[in-house]
């Protein structure tokens, strides 16, 4: 492996190492973790807090992260009921939410284990995870990379790849939370996203199927708008929900941008995927101390997770979620940083 020595950022319950790199380039800095491919910490030249919630120690990640900067999979987001069927098989997956629902791939999933750094250079770092055949109720071995590229001009470049010796549900993400003022919450962010369309979901944020306009609801981010806004009921909108970018995966482009009023720090996102996952971090509540002593509380952080929409594998009307055997599925996704 080409590149400079890693640290040891700690030990897992097993007893494997967990490394940590350093990469840098175009005026950012971040710390990558073996464990769950995590981004653990990022920084723009210029301006003193991290870009990013997360903790200093791995013991920490292990005990009370909510997938601070992690790597869901193999599946990413929800699967209704854990349950899917490819040619004509029924599979049934781990009920790892509440017993109701699969998420992120399961208690031991990919976010939850350590992947192996294969390359690491000044401005890069890759990392490879196989997932195995049952894992979770998962058909066939799945391998996955993660890239991570600071590519110059505020750009954090991600790039997941991952193919299967069978077919299989297959989604990656990077579920990073931002913060790009530093304060206790995200009440002072603007918000651009993209979209005309959001999944309806239910009780379980299990989408139904449908799709709700958002003409006129408090949930249309087609226009830059606060993060603080209140819907019907007078309460704070509590954002977590999948915005329909396209019908299918595609070519990069923008399709949402964040700035601090008070930090002047700008987010841009440029994806292929066809929808995003915004989450305000209405449900953070970590009981330890993150980066520079601060507790994180609810709306802390927000996630852009650019993916698949949640539980496709069982909607017909939902971009395609089924990785073929050998076929190999590249998810590319920007964060594009900038100060004023």
């Amino acid at each position: 492996m080409a590149g400079q020595a890693l640290e040891i950022f700690g030990t897992t319950p097993e007893g494997e190492v967990v490394h940590r790199v350093r990469i840098a380039g175009g005026g950012l800095v971040a710390h990558v973790i073996s464990w769950g491919a995590v981004i653990q910490d990022l920084r723009l030249e210029g301006h003193d807090a991290p870009l990013v919630l997360g903790f200093d120690d791995f013991a920490s990640y292990l005990a009370h992260s909510p997938y601070f900067g992690a790597t869901p999979g193999r599946c990413a987001n929800r699967i209704g009921g854990g349950k899917f069927s490819i040619d004509g098989r029924d599979y049934q997956l781990e009920l790892n939410e509440r017993g109701i629902t699969h998420l992120h791939g399961g208690s031991d999933g990919i976010a939850e284990r350590n992947w192996m750094i294969v390359e690491h250079g000044a401005d890069r770092v890759v990392l490879t995870i196989t997932d195995p055949d049952g894992r979770a109720g998962y058909p066939g071995n799945c391998t996955i990379s993660a890239t991570y590229h600071l590519s110059g001009n505020g750009t954090l470049s991600v790039i997941y790849e991952a193919v299967s010796d069978e077919k299989t549900p297959a989604n990656i993400c990077q579920h990073s939370y931002f913060n790009l003022d530093g304060r206790e919450d995200i009440f002072g962010h603007e918000i651009m996203i993209a979209a005309d369309r959001l999944t309806e979901v239910d009780g379980n944020l299990v989408p139904t199927g449908r799709l709700t306009d958002l003409a006129g609801s408090p949930f249309d981010l087609r226009r830059m708008g606060p993060v603080k806004r209140s819907g019907a009921d007078g309460l704070q909108v509590p954002f977590d929900h999948n915005y329909c970018l396209s019908a299918q995966r595609g070519a990069k482009r923008s399709v949402a941008l964040v700035r601090s009023l008070y930090s002047g720090v700008s987010l841009e996102v440029r994806t292929t995927e066809p929808g995003v996952q915004f989450y305000a971090g209405v449900m953070v509540n970590v009981p330890v101390p993150g980066f520079d002593g601060r507790r994180y509380g609810p709306y802390a952080g927000f996630c852009l997770e650019t993916q698949i929409w949640p539980d496709a594998i069982n909607h017909e009307n939902f971009p395609n979620a089924v990785l073929q055997t050998g076929e190999v599925l590249r998810q590319e996704t920007d964060y594009v940083f900038s100060k004023s």
